[in-house]
């Protein structure tokens, strides 16, 4: 477990840089959960770019809810990264709903993949619209990385936060429905303080 999350560090590190700080959250009957928070800023100023990368969620694979008995070695790998825009709002609170959210797969069996929601029971930061995200496709931002053979890839699942609008449209109609409409409206998932997309 721990050479697989000193490589995932590695490769976050080789991916987005040097992380300038990061927070260790640990629940009961559960491993120790990071979140490192890495600082980009192409333009500067409102440009930066702030994103919180968990660690630890990939220390064991996720297996499906339906097993008796979780295979070891078996099973999806991944990791969550949340990028916003920076100085904006208190997005820095967010680093325990994170740590919630990697620790779902050994506290309640869930396998987390793209096109899920993934709901925190309130904001994720104080006075956040969004309560919940929509997981995104991999292999954007982090490659993902390989481990040796029979272990699966970690993969780096992008997290695009939901305003509860948002969260109920896509449960009746979809994922991919929704990223479309964000795609046409042109919207800035990176806003800590965007309201909803029209939904009409």
């Amino acid at each position: 477990m721990a050479e697989i999350l000193a490589r995932v560090e590695a490769h976050l590190r080789t991916a987005l840089g040097e992380p300038d700080a990061r927070a260790a959250v640990t629940f009961v009957g559960t491993d120790r959960f990071e979140v490192l928070r890495f600082r980009d800023s192409p333009g500067g100023g409102r440009d930066e770019v702030v994103r919180y990368a968990t660690l630890g969620m990939s220390a064991q694979p996720m297996g499906d809810p339906a097993q008796m008995l979780a295979d070891p070695v078996k099973g999806p790998r991944a990791e969550l990264v949340l990028s916003v825009r920076a100085g904006l709002a208190a997005t820095d609170q967010v680093l325990r709903p994170l740590a919630v959210l990697a620790a779902s797969p050994q506290v309640e069996g869930v396998v987390v993949a793209p096109g899920a929601s993934l709901d925190v029971g309130g904001p994720l930061w104080p006075g956040a619209p969004f309560h919940s995200v929509l997981v995104g496709e991999p292999g954007g931002l982090v490659a993902d990385l390989a481990l040796d053979a029979p272990l699966e890839p970690v993969r780096f699942l992008p997290l695009l936060p939901m305003t509860v609008n948002e969260a109920a449209w896509k449960r009746v109609r979809g994922a991919q429905e929704l990223q479309e409409r964000w795609l046409s409206r042109g919207t800035d998932l990176r806003d800590p303080l965007r309201r909803s997309v029209a939904l009409d």
